[in-house]
């Protein structure tokens, strides 16, 4: 099953309404709610998600629609993934560590790096294809990872390009604010391309990228729920876990209470920090478990454990039954 987080479309109805459209109406067509795009790391069907460009570029009668929405994200449209990329050293291990964890944010897609020269390439390459050839679902992540890159390099920097094999009009290409000198249209890959010398820069770690990520995070779960301190900490958690960076100092500065304070305002409300963080392992094992085909320990390393067996010692104490007895009992019943 092909997955990708639905934040990877934020702003999608904004940018719908802008254009004058309904994107209830678009979603429904397809078989899709705007609930389904409310929590940014719930997972929805890839497929379903080209689909959906596809449809709205048509509907719109906007070529590059998902060019225009890539825009206006940044690189945070691709969660934690960016956020433990930009923890690594250099350009190149961060391209690496993408490749090797780019389930944390899309099921079907793979990047290959390829150096010729003086230039190095990214190779953007999907399992699964649509009618269009993929075509709006490209844009939007060639540009996505030009954000992404960009955010890494801290800089906007002229020698990084997007490369796309589809043509672009030049009187589309001239309505994007910020991309337009980027393009390299009808190349023969589709991706990213800049100096091989880039490829052992150091990253710039970027606190402020992280904090940034969750202040908007919780402006959207305040807008859904309202003084929920319990659904705040769980969402920071989720986002934290493969990191193994989930601890009650992170989420306290990510909600700007001081660890003290936030653990006096949970006892208030009879419960802990370590038990959301049990209860959002647990969840996220779930869901894991029954909707994806990782292996036990790509689960146990996503949820910031270091060894399978401390996970299946504690998903068994949580639930009664191991990963493996709890993934076929609960396959069989889906």
């Amino acid at each position: 099953m092909y997955l990708i987080r639905s934040g990877a479309i934020e702003g999608y109805e904004k940018r719908v309404y802008q254009l004058g459209y309904n994107p209830h109406k678009i979603l429904q067509e397809l078989g899709m709610s705007s609930a389904q795009l409310r929590e940014p790391e719930a997972l929805i069907s890839y497929v379903k998600v080209a689909e959906l460009l596809d449809l709205t570029a048509q509907v719109c009668d906007d070529p590059i629609f998902s060019l225009k929405l890539a825009e206006k994200q940044t690189a945070m449209a691709i969660g934690e993934l960016v956020l433990s990329t930009s923890q690594q050293p250099t350009l190149r291990e961060s391209i690496q560590f993408s490749n090797q964890h780019m389930r944390l944010h899309a099921r079907g897609v793979h990047l290959a790096l390829e150096v010729k020269g003086d230039i190095a390439e990214i190779h953007l390459n999907f399992d699964f294809t649509n009618a269009s050839g993929l075509q709006q679902l490209i844009l939007l992540s060639v540009a996505q990872i030009y954000n992404a890159l960009s955010a890494l390099l801290g800089e906007v920097n002229p020698l990084l390009k997007m490369d796309m094999q589809t043509h672009l009009q030049e009187k589309d290409i001239a309505t994007l604010k910020g991309y337009s000198a980027h393009l390299n249209v009808g190349s023969t890959f589709n991706g990213i391309h800049y100096p091989s010398v880039w490829l052992d820069r150091e990253n710039k770690h970027n606190d402020q990228m992280l904090q940034e990520h969750f202040n908007k995070r919780i402006q959207l779960l305040e807008s859904i729920y309202p003084e929920d301190l319990q659904a705040q900490v769980r969402y920071i958690c989720s986002n934290l876990l493969s990191s193994g960076e989930c601890t009650i100092d992170r989420v306290s500065a990510a909600l700007n209470l001081h660890p003290r304070v936030l653990q006096k305002r949970l006892h208030s409300e009879n419960t802990s920090f370590s038990q959301l963080l049990q209860v959002t392992r647990t969840m996220t094992a779930q869901q894991q478990l029954l909707y994806g085909s990782l292996s036990i320990l790509d689960i146990a390393l996503n949820l910031g454990y270091s060894e399978a067996s401390v996970f299946c010692r504690n998903f068994k104490k949580w639930t009664g039954l191991s990963p493996r007895q709890w993934r076929l009992k609960n396959k069989k019943a889906e």
